[in-house]
């Protein structure tokens, strides 16, 4: 048996996750039937970890185990010929034994994207959260700064997937308007060993009352002292979400 290690970009418009669902269509359950039909084995893969319902990809990572003979490179466009079109592979390789897509994770970086121009840009509604009032990035950025570090992060969690610790570490956070060369969008990224249920976006959530001025740059640390989801603000919508790179090594 081989292991074979994908990475995955998609657009989760369409789907109700990444796990498989009882009713919806989810990208592990699109995934799956397109392996199968490839190499005739049912299989079952790992993911680097789940994203919900419309969060996108830029570089999930998955594995599966399989007797199949075909070459990375075949099996990669074997599947992108199978897929649909909003979801590709963009690696397969060989991966080394015992490796796990979930465990043998080290960190994660996510992108969630903002659009504060005064009118919605229609192009980006699946893919950014339209904030109509100009967002203050740099204040954004330096409250966020509270968040580096490792904490216990209760207070930007909320309910639906049990941890065994709200303990995680924040190893980079940064606000920055003008991604993608669009003065009207505005990037929050975070890169951390892990993440709780919903933590990037009550994040971002939060950060959003600053850039408001509806709160003041030294409340995000209130918040995470607090360790009360209550204490935070809201939870940013799941379509400006992208998991962007996940880290083995």
């Amino acid at each position: 048996m081989r292991t074979i290690k994908l990475t995955l970009a998609y657009d989760g418009a369409a789907y109700a996750g990444w796990q498989v669902q009882s009713q919806d269509t989810s990208i592990q359950q699109v995934l799956e039937a397109a392996i199968a039909k490839i190499t005739g084995e049912p299989i079952r893969v790992t993911a680097s970890g789940r994203t919900d319902a419309g969060v996108h990809a830029l570089g999930q990572v998955v594995a599966f185990r399989t007797r199949t003979r075909l070459a990375p490179p075949v099996l990669q466009r074997a599947l992108n010929a199978a897929l649909p079109r909003d979801i590709a592979v963009l690696d397969a390789c060989e991966a080394p034994e015992g490796f796990h897509a979930t465990l043998s994770a080290k960190r994660k970086r996510y992108r969630y994207l903002i659009h504060d121009g005064p009118v919605r840009d229609v192009f980006r509604r699946g893919t950014a959260w339209h904030c109509p009032r100009g967002l203050d990035a740099e204040a954004m950025h330096r409250a966020a700064q509270s968040l580096l570090g490792t904490h216990d992060f209760s207070s930007f969690q909320t309910q639906g997937s049990p941890r065994k610790t709200p303990v995680r570490t924040i190893y980079d956070i940064s606000v920055r308007r003008g991604f993608d060369g669009d003065p009207h969008l505005v990037a929050v990224e975070i890169e951390a060993d892990g993440f709780l249920y919903n933590m990037v976006r009550t994040i971002v959530g939060s950060l959003a009352r600053v850039g408001l001025h509806a709160r003041s740059e030294g409340w995000i640390a209130e918040v995470l002292a607090a360790r009360d989801r209550r204490a935070a603000g809201p939870t940013a919508p799941p379509h400006g979400l992208f998991l962007v790179e996940v880290k083995y090594d």
